[in-house]
């Protein structure tokens, strides 16, 4: 059943998906500062929650500032960080053991985890997790390696499914195109934690202390973005500036909740439930 729009006004933090969403390659898309200053000025709070793991926060925030977008690293969750923070949930409250972990990735993902008080190693023979994301400088012997740890029992987890990853030149291989290189080789499939999977709203849920009912997810992905959102009882907004087209939104079952051409138009329809 299609909620009646007036409800918006009741949600206090809104996600947003960032490629796509908040920009295009290296090229910030319309409307970004001033859709956070209006959310700002009706007290909510924002989040951008991206699938990407080969970033820190701050790398994050470093790369919006050179768009002249200016948020705190805390306003930043990627899959490395949900993931790790998720991983970490499983050892301390739901009896996982405890041990090294072997990563498949790059700094956002290896800080991520160290941060979050695991062990990294090298050593297929000695991790008790496999833990894979996006890594553009992987080698052979990299893919071997976590291979062969999870081949002798390493929990197998991946950071996010999307096949392929947003560039300049084009769909490039993404994390999911490298998990499903490994799930062949070794016999395992992964649990993974990204868009749409809960985990990822789970941790940016729990990140602004909100309600899913308190919450907008903002995406241009219906696949990645909006159907993870809906069972979770999210409201949702789909944007046309990325990968989805109108019909596509319109098409879904179930659609979302609003559909917006980009950010200034989202607001216009958030400033006319505010009414």
């Amino acid at each position: 059943m299609k909620r009646d729009l007036e409800g918006l006004r009741a949600v206090r933090g809104v996600l947003f998906d960032m490629d796509g969403v908040i920009y295009v390659g290296t090229r910030p898309l319309p409307g970004v500062q001033q859709a956070l200053d209006y959310l700002q000025a009706t007290g909510r709070q924002f989040l951008f929650v991206t699938n990407n793991a080969s970033k820190t926060p701050q790398q994050f925030v470093e790369r919006l500032a050179e768009m002249d977008i200016h948020v705190q690293p805390d306003r930043v969750l990627g899959s490395a960080e949900a993931t790790a923070c998720w991983l970490a949930e499983q050892v301390t409250h739901h009896g996982w053991p405890c041990g090294p972990v072997i990563v498949m990735g790059q700094d956002g993902l290896k800080q991520a985890l160290q941060l979050n008080g695991f062990e990294l190693t090298t050593d297929p023979h000695a991790a008790t997790y496999a833990v894979a994301g996006i890594n553009f400088k992987l080698t052979y012997e990299d893919l071997a390696n976590v291979t062969l740890a999870i081949r002798n029992g390493a929990k197998f987890i991946g950071t996010n499914s999307d096949v392929t990853y947003p560039s300049e030149r084009g769909p490039l291989p993404g994390a999911g195109s490298i998990l499903a290189l490994l799930a062949t080789a070794s016999g395992q499939q992964p649990l993974v934690v990204g868009k749409p999977n809960r985990g990822m709203y789970e941790q940016a849920l729990a990140r602004l202390n909100l309600t899913p009912e308190q919450t907008l997810m903002v995406g241009d992905r219906y696949d990645t973005d909006i159907s993870g959102a809906i069972p979770l009882g999210l409201w949702t907004a789909g944007v046309l500036t990325g990968i989805s087209t109108r019909s596509e939104f319109e098409s879904a079952n179930p659609p979302p909740d609003l559909i917006a051409e980009d950010l200034p138009d989202l607001v216009e329809q958030l400033k006319r439930a505010d009414k």
